[in-house]
């Protein structure tokens, strides 16, 4: 079967989730305005996840898996995503479930119109340390890109495929996929979605990866942005063969 968009879940160490995972994305597929499948990046897990991953894509045609040999943090795991999907619309969410899959559907409704659309999570159900640092985060972020972004956290984006290909990931850089694909010249916008407490498993982030990490992450964004490399083709003579 040919899909038009693509979900990748990233997993590390979410056992506990990963039924619940299974349950809810089924859910979404049955209710996606386009044709989805779904694609779990393990990033390297050391529990049981991996084992729960096949069983899941064994028993579902539309789900699929790629297994890191070591982990390598999230932005490895969403570049990997990428490099392997051939819709022509790639999202994704994470495995802990605090964003909701049918929310894709709010974001597909705008993606005619732009090549990357965020979603800015409502009234997070987060707690307060988390909350301020990623405030802060993210007040950062917007004085060095100017993307405009409110949330570039939020775990839930959908993006043109040929756009996020062309994306020069590093570690960290996940943050700032919008302000990569306006490199581009691409078009983004930020859409209100659902936010959840997380129900098992446990976070990965702490305060240092949500500011002293991005403050870094800032500097190497500008110094790309600097040396980067944007080309439009006019004319080939392949195109006349």
């Amino acid at each position: 079967m040919t899909y038009k968009f693509t979900i990748i879940v990233p997993v590390y160490n979410e056992e506990d989730n990963l039924e619940r995972v299974e349950t809810e994305l089924l859910k979404y597929l049955n209710i996606a305005t386009v044709t989805t499948s779904v694609l779990f990046v393990n990033d390297g897990s050391s529990d049981n996840s991996q084992a729960l991953i096949e069983s899941i894509c064994k028993r579902n045609d539309a789900f699929e898996y790629i297994l890191f040999k070591n982990n390598k943090g999230l932005s490895a795991a969403i570049k990997a995503g990428f490099d392997h999907v051939d819709s022509e619309l790639v999202g994704y969410i994470d495995s802990d479930l605090q964003t909701t899959p049918e929310d894709f559907n709010i974001l597909l409704e705008h993606i005619d119109s732009y090549e990357l659309v965020t979603g800015v999570r409502s009234n997070r159900k987060d707690s307060f340390v988390k909350n301020m640092s990623s405030k802060i985060a993210n007040g950062i972020r917007r004085a060095f890109t100017h993307d405009g972004m409110d949330d570039t956290g939020c775990p839930l984006k959908v993006i043109r495929t040929d756009y996020a290909k062309r994306i020069p990931m590093f570690r960290g850089l996940h943050r700032f996929l919008p302000a990569m694909i306006m490199l581009q010249n691409g078009r983004v916008t930020q859409i209100t979605v659902q936010h959840f407490p997380r129900v098992a498993g446990t976070a990965k982030f702490g305060v240092w990866n949500r500011l002293l990490g991005p403050l870094m992450d800032c500097f190497a964004y500008l110094w790309m942005k600097k040396k980067y490399i944007n080309y439009e083709v006019e004319k080939s003579s392949k195109q006349n063969l």
